[in-house]
């Protein structure tokens, strides 16, 4: 037997069947090894074509949820234009009534007298230049905030991904926020001193931290401290239940301001209300995981005092919650994340509440 007669034959198979379609130009093996291959198998539409009647599985379900997805997109962006519209135009409204409210008072002023009149005139002249200036501390505190946070992802950023040239540039950049703070000058030289040596980006960052950020974190632990410490005395021994929220609300506000001013931070009356929502946001996120230890460890080390004394329990719980505000405002205040320092926990800030005389002592 020849080679020829010994080869098979060419055949092609459908999909759709397992009918099998052999050459029509090769009567013979002989003629089938002669011809060339071209012209052996007819190309034929149905032979390799790829027809589905159906889409592939998961295919419908894929188009639905993008098709949802851009429709709660096109909602969201009605819902924060109407929204936006609707504020604009009510401090426009409002604004249009602060300037005829005016007019008329310095049109009866100059009606009644011309001395009158001249003085409201000033007098409006000076509160309008005053909110001018509040207006432009209130701006130039929020733009500061926005700059520590945008410095707080770049140096995250710039440590995970050990990037040398990128650390440098956001070290400048902290140090030259606290340019203006005398105690942070030693600091500040080292870290720059740091930035002109052959130092990796990741190891750049933790000397900055070391060196710069440490010590502020120090002066915002001992803040954190002594608010808890005020607040849980305070509550331990007050009359009225009223007396203990106000007390207890305003030494967080004034703890979330002193944290923010320690980190280079200068929030005004608006500031105050944007950092509010940032520290607000931060303990929904990670207030109640990182309170739970805490409340266990005071539970099971302190009931027999909060059964003796309600309000006892009531000073150490109004405590704890003061120190996880203050630690949560540490987080956002940051110009860098917590990360070749550990970051401290309510035990850290105020071992007093947890009767722990050895941290306090150190």
């Amino acid at each position: 037997m020849s080679d020829s007669e010994r080869r098979p034959r060419p055949r092609a198979f459908r999909l759709d069947g397992e009918q099998i379609v052999t050459p029509k130009s090769a009567a013979s093996p002989a003629d089938a090894d002669r011809a060339p291959f071209s012209s052996v198998i007819e190309p034929q539409e149905d032979v390799f074509a790829l027809e589905f009647d159906e889409p592939p599985r998961g295919f419908e379900e894929r188009e639905q949820a993008v098709e949802a997805a851009q429709k709660r997109g096109v909602l969201r962006s009605f819902f924060v234009s109407w929204a936006g519209l609707f504020w604009s135009a009510a401090a426009g409204l409002a604004s249009l009534a602060a300037g005829l409210w005016l007019t008329r008072l310095i049109e009866d002023l100059f009606a009644h007298s011309a001395m009158l009149g001249t003085f409201g005139l000033g007098l409006a002249g000076v509160a309008i230049l005053a909110l001018l200036v509040l207006l432009g501390r209130e701006i130039a505190a929020i733009a500061r905030q926005n700059r520590i946070a945008k410095l707080h992802l770049a140096l995250a950023e710039a440590r995970s991904q050990d990037d040398g040239k990128a650390a440098r540039v956001r070290l400048r950049e902290l140090c030259k926020l606290y340019e203006e703070r005398p105690e942070t000058g030693r600091a500040r030289a080292l870290v720059l001193d740091f930035c002109s040596q052959i130092i990796d980006g990741r190891d750049l960052i933790d000397l900055a931290e070391r060196n710069l950020v440490h010590p502020l974190d120090a002066q915002a632990r001992r803040e954190i401290a002594d608010a808890s410490k005020r607040v849980s005395i305070v509550t331990t021994v007050s009359p009225r239940a009223l007396l203990d929220v106000l007390f207890v609300a305003a030494q967080a506000i004034r703890l979330m301001r002193r944290i923010s001013e320690i980190y280079g931070g200068r929030p005004g009356l608006l500031g105050f209300f944007k950092l509010a929502r940032s520290v607000g946001a931060h303990l929904a996120i990670t207030g109640g995981l990182a309170i739970g230890d805490s409340l266990l460890q005071q539970v099971v080390g302190h009931g027999i005092a909060a059964k003796l004394s309600a309000r006892l329990g009531e000073g150490v719980l109004n405590g704890l919650l003061t120190a996880r505000v203050g630690l949560s405002a540490m987080a956002v205040c940051r110009p860098m994340p917590f990360c070749a320092e550990k970051p401290p926990g309510v035990a850290d800030v105020a071992p007093f509440l947890f009767g722990d005389r050895t941290k306090s002592e150190r």
